[in-house]
């Protein structure tokens, strides 16, 4: 019980000094709507989709988890500053649960790029987009599972490596390998067969792989709920990790 309050109070806390800067929200929705307007037409020519509304349906679910790679694997920074800042110096003194504190600020990504998400459907959708509500509540859940994996392991890399230049150095040679084997920009299918079976160790190309089908109104499918199993267990895994790294790191 105490450790759901302190990861509330904490997610309230982190919440609040988001709100208090809106222009950096909207930064951040600049990119991902940018290239949903712009690559869609190239995936429509590449994929011989027949409508743009078919190209979405591919690639929303490719940027949905574009965005939870890269928003979750680059977190560490936010840490490394409230460090630096000495938040998390004054953090030691209170009686608040270290892994309350973990959580809390996880969840802050993980709303945070579900509701970039959202407006990125609803662009979507004014564009051409045709899917359930339900399918896309559906997505979001597997995209904040992998929100949670890349925050975790963003919080471990920066708690090790608490340098900002090492830590873009690192990040950026675990993103772009982790990005290009989901698919994030064209799906991994039309990649060689080689390059999909290695493919298949990156719990990131699943959650882009099952998105992808439950857009396409195949929530049934087997992909699906492997994606949904893979996920969560990484992601629980990564959460522990993570919570011990951060209750050592402030003890």
């Amino acid at each position: 019980m105490k450790v759901a309050r302190d990861t509330w109070l904490t997610f309230q806390y982190e919440a609040a000094q988001l709100v208090r800067s809106p222009v950096a929200i909207a930064i951040s929705l600049l990119q991902p709507i940018t290239f949903l307007l712009l690559f869609t037409p190239f995936l429509k020519s590449v994929m011989d989709a027949s409508t743009y509304g078919e190209a979405f349906q591919i690639y929303v679910p490719s940027l949905f988890c574009a965005m939870g790679l890269f928003s979750g694997l680059f977190a560490g920074f936010a840490l490394i500053g409230a460090i630096q800042q000495g938040v998390i110096t004054r953090i030691r003194v209170t009686s608040l649960s270290r892994v309350g504190l973990l959580l809390g600020r996880e969840l802050m990504f993980v709303v945070l790029v579900t509701f970039q998400a959202v407006v990125v459907a609803v662009v979507a959708v004014i564009f051409g987009l045709r899917v359930p509500p339900f399918n896309v509540l559906l997505a979001l859940i597997l995209l904040a599972l992998m929100v949670f994996i890349g925050v975790s392991i963003s919080y471990i890399l920066a708690i090790f490596v608490p340098n900002v230049n090492a830590l873009v150095n690192l990040t950026n040679g675990v993103t772009e390998p982790l990005a290009l084997l989901a698919g994030v920009l064209i799906p991994i299918t039309v990649a060689p067969l080689w390059v999909r079976d290695v493919a298949l160790w990156n719990p990131f190309a699943w959650g882009a792989n099952g998105m992808r089908d439950i857009f396409q109104g195949h929530i049934g499918y087997q992909v699906v709920w492997q994606a949904a199993v893979i996920l969560t267990g990484l992601a629980v895994i990564a959460v522990l990790l993570a919570s011990r790294a951060f209750s050592r790191e402030i003890a």
